[in-house]
């Protein structure tokens, strides 16, 4: 693991998970927010109840994070982000382009778009990173090989050694899979940060805070229990002891060691604390 680096250190852990809910607010217009270098205002959308914010939101809280949590479809995701710092989007079990069975997945694709013309911290999980992919002109198709799922390892490709949030991780990373279609080509002028035999595309970044994880970082043992009642086809692609429950203990514990601090770090990066790359753009050889 690598060391915490010294000059991005951020301030005493809050205890408080603060999500705030859309429609209850103070009558009259919301006034400036003076203390977001302190405390990041992030919106997070949920397009499944199947995947929660989870532990994901607990590590954002622990540095500091205000979570406004919008769940789809009953909840609008807003035309501006004026009053967010950064943008999460989890995933889901359905296609990012599954519009005629679930027409609110053209506003999340707007939301992700505005997000990466503002240069807005963002990031997008598993079907969060595929709405994003294809926001940005990227493809995103069923995989060739069959789903991928279960407790699996991802590499750091060269461009992660010298980004803000991957610099610090491990070379192998554990994370959980659970998807069934893939990101066949990165949008233009994505950086690639992770691969993995069966998915070269596990994680990008556009721009300089704009980011998309194909996998799974936050969810709980009942959380992946749920998935797997829920999705019993998918699940069954699996190894046979995938989820039993000492095998679903030491794979979050081990997700946990490598990407709570990535979260924390994420959280930075939404407050200001932690300094953006400078994306390094070429032209194509002719």
């Amino acid at each position: 693991m690598g060391g915490d680096r010294a000059d991005t250190r951020s301030p005493p852990f809050l205890s408080s998970f603060s999500s705030t809910v859309p429609g209850h607010c103070i009558a009259g217009p919301r006034p400036r927010r003076l203390v977001a270098v302190n405390a990041p205002r992030i919106l997070v959308v949920e397009p499944d109840p199947c995947d929660p914010v989870g532990r994901l939101g607990e590590w954002l809280s622990e540095q500091g994070a205000e979570l406004d949590v919008r769940h789809m479809p009953h909840d609008a995701v807003p035309d501006e982000l004026d009053e967010h710092d950064a943008v999460l989007c989890l995933g889901g079990r359905m296609n990012a382009e599954a519009d005629a069975e679930h027409p609110w997945l053209r506003s999340v694709r707007g939301l992700l778009s505005r997000a990466l013309t503002e240069d807005k911290p963002t990031l997008g999980v598993c079907l969060g990173a595929q709405l994003l992919t294809v926001a940005a002109g990227g493809r995103v198709t069923p995989a060739p090989d069959g789903p991928e799922v279960g407790p699996k390892l991802v590499a750091k490709k060269d461009a992660a050694w010298v980004d803000p949030l991957f610099s610090d991780l491990p070379l192998m990373q554990d994370v959980f899979q659970f998807h069934g279609d893939v990101i066949e080509r990165l949008p233009p002028q994505a950086e690639l940060l992770a691969s993995s035999p069966h998915s070269a595309h596990q994680a990008y970044r556009l721009r300089r805070r704009v980011y998309a994880i194909q996998f799974h970082i936050e969810t709980t043992p009942d959380v992946v229990r749920d998935l797997v009642r829920r999705c019993p086809d998918m699940a069954s692609s699996a190894r046979p002891d995938a989820f039993d429950d000492a095998a679903l203990a030491e794979m979050h514990d081990d997700i946990a060691e490598t990407w709570r601090p990535f979260a924390h770090r994420f959280a930075d990066l939404a407050a200001g604390r932690l300094s953006p790359v400078e994306p390094r753009y070429t032209l194509p050889l002719a």
